[in-house]
């Protein structure tokens, strides 16, 4: 089903007319970047074309052809890889994050922290093995000695929205995400801090894509977000600096 919705995706931006431009520095750059960055990029640079996913499915796409101009990603796995590939240019972090565990507003099974995911009732979504998001919140479980709460996963989604979606709308009591995932669905759901000493070392880094269409505006693009004006609206959305 993934590489289906891959081909499926590659269709489309193929048929985009912003994504497959020939190079004038007036046209406006193509950003594959994480999910997590859905609702933040746009308020960056609004004239850019977007293609959100899970990083691992996006750099999957890049490395099949796919027209992207620029790569962002909620790891430094992806874009150091496609850099080894000679795929990017060096890329550079340009945000930070962390994990908050999160339930759904009534919260009916009565969680307050970690330890209560070992309720045989609880039904837990985390991100798959290879997403970030998936990856981190393993992490964060291993820190806290609690990788046996995964005894009780009933999902394991391809981005951050898809951890979000399913407790937001109830179909599960407790989901991984980022802090910054909480604000877009804060009347639906309630954050669950968790131990600074257990927090992952979660960096987003961006890179400009060797064969990118809008070569120039891939570059403006990049700049933007690293500028004084671009980190203050990551800041704003609960992103940390880099």
């Amino acid at each position: 089903m993934r590489r289906a919705l891959l081909a499926l995706a590659l269709v489309v931006l193929a048929g985009c007319g912003g994504a497959a431009g020939g190079g004038d520095k007036n046209d406006n750059a193509t950003v594959f970047a994480a999910a997590a960055l859905t609702e933040v990029f746009p308020q960056v640079d609004s004239a850019a074309t977007y293609n959100f996913a899970g990083s691992d499915d996006l750099a999957t796409q890049i490395t099949e052809g796919a027209p992207a101009d620029v790569f962002a990603a909620a790891s430094t796995k992806y874009p150091d890889q496609l850099y080894d590939q000679g795929m990017v240019d060096k890329p550079e972090v340009f945000a930070t994050n962390r994990l908050v565990l999160i339930v759904p507003k009534d919260n009916p099974t009565g969680i307050q922290s970690v330890d209560d995911l070992r309720n045989p009732d609880v039904k837990l979504v985390i991100g798959a093995e290879g997403v970030p998001i998936g990856d981190y919140t393993r992490t964060v479980l291993e820190n806290m000695g609690a990788t046996d709460v995964l005894d009780q996963v009933v999902s394991e989604e391809d981005d951050v929205k898809g951890v979000v979606g399913k407790v937001s709308l109830g179909e599960a009591d407790a989901g991984f995400v980022y802090v910054t995932d909480v604000k877009p669905v804060e009347d639906k759901v309630t954050a669950i801090e968790l131990p600074a000493e257990a927090q992952a070392k979660v960096q987003y880094e961006i890179a400009v894509v060797k064969d990118a269409p809008h070569h120039d505006a891939a570059h403006q693009f990049v700049e933007q977000v690293l500028s004084e004006d671009g980190q203050a609206k990551l800041q704003a959305a609960g992103f940390g600096p880099p």
